[in-house]
């Protein structure tokens, strides 16, 4: 892939498509700004080797038009600390005005444009609200992973129009390389921990870890819809019914592939989903007819842990349990410290990614002790599951 360093950049207006969707205060100030620090290696290699960084980005899913909550100024105010220089801001995103403002700038200036998103050409991914886009660069810059599996104007159309001077920047190509390193991975063991609600929004990805990995560890309430598969009592436990056949067809296939699936063996049971809620710890077949378990228990962390310390590569997406709550934070917490561990010893490469593990990660903070955290979010979780992202292949065809 053509990466941001392979472009020449000095004396270019460079279109610079970010993810910028960060979360905001009550005072509209940024309260998070981990994906703009992520972005800061792509800008400054166009800066720093001479050229005029003009960012594309959205905030929130505003309705088409503009809204004041949702407007990028503070964006760039956080930017600027981040960077350590002055950021421009222009409050068009397409247009005569905003075209101007591209053009008034000098080698190594920057300007933000205002969310892309109060167009509604760009979910649309209308072609012509992506050649008005283009007139804002000479050369064009995907470094959004996390918008990448959306075919809007900007992460996708815009590409076209830059034939021959397209790239990926920084985030991209590391979430790229990241991400293939565990899926064609040779260093085996090779792990994948999954958790999350539901059985349903992982099934590809399951079907598709289980031709790449030794051991799958599963956790999180989709746990209990395998459990109950098996014939094990899990009283109130969420289960999808209709996807019980499911489990049992993805647990067939791992045994025909050699694959170790491991359930949980004992649970952090409660009498309802609350913070303050009764609790005990039960064998994950046997949970009481009106509880729910809401975490893993401590033979299977026990057990995880162990699997974890003999892996090479691992995946982990997704919770083990209701991570928010103290009570049940246990499960998570605990075998996030094992993969740090095992990650820090040197013994394994660790990539976590899909939103809730990376809260998770935040929250334990584990994040500086795994190997990479994704960005990606939904985009991963597509990567993963071998779908082609609009917002790659368009820059692939680009190139």
């Amino acid at each position: 892939m053509k990466t941001i360093d392979q472009l020449d950049v000095k004396g270019k207006r460079i279109l610079l498509r970010v993810d910028y969707n960060v979360p905001l205060r009550e005072d509209g100030e940024v309260a998070n700004n981990q994906r703009i620090v992520a972005t800061l290696p792509t800008l400054r290699s166009i800066l720093d080797r001479g050229g005029r960084a003009v960012l594309l980005t959205h905030l929130g899913r505003p309705k088409p038009g503009f809204e004041p909550k949702l407007s990028l100024r503070p964006v760039a105010r956080e930017l600027s600390l981040a960077l350590g220089r002055e950021v421009q801001f222009v409050d068009q995103t397409v247009g005569p005005m905003a075209v101007a403002a591209t053009k008034a700038l000098h080698d190594g200036e920057v300007l933000l444009l205002e969310n892309v998103r109060f167009f509604a050409g760009e979910e649309a991914g209308d072609p012509l609200f992506a050649a008005q886009l283009a007139e804002l660069g000479d050369a064009y810059v995907n470094d959004a992973f996390g918008t990448a599996h959306r075919a809007h104007a900007s992460t996708a159309v815009i590409a076209s129009s830059f034939k021959g001077r397209a790239a990926f920047g920084e985030v991209m190509a590391n979430e790229i390389k990241n991400v293939d390193r565990v899926l064609a991975s040779r260093e085996k063991p090779a792990v994948a921990v999954v958790g999350g609600s539901k059985v349903s929004s992982k099934i590809v990805i399951l079907e598709r870890l289980l031709d790449r990995v030794d051991a799958l560890l599963i956790g999180g309430g989709m746990a209990f819809t395998f459990l109950k598969a098996q014939g094990a009592e899990v009283g109130s436990s969420l289960v999808e019914d209709e996807h019980l056949q499911t489990a049992r067809q993805i647990m067939n296939s791992a045994k025909e592939k050699g694959v170790d699936i491991h359930l949980p063996v004992d649970v952090v049971a409660a009498d309802r989903f609350a913070p303050d809620a009764k609790t005990l710890v039960v064998a994950s077949n046997a949970i009481p007819r009106d509880w729910m378990g809401l975490d893993i228990g401590p033979e299977t962390i026990a057990a995880y842990a162990a699997v974890v310390d003999r892996a090479k590569t691992l995946l982990w997406n997704g919770p083990m349990g209701v991570f928010e709550l103290d009570a049940f934070a246990a499960g998570t917490r605990d075998l996030g410290e094992a993969i740090a561990k095992a990650t820090e010893s040197g013994r394994l490469f660790s990539l976590v990614g899909g939103g809730d593990s990376v809260a998770a990660v935040e929250q334990f903070e584990l994040s500086d002790r795994v190997s990479y955290v994704s960005t990606g979010g939904g985009a991963m979780l597509e990567y993963l599951e071998g779908r082609v992202l609009p917002g790659i292949q368009a820059v692939l065809d680009a190139e």
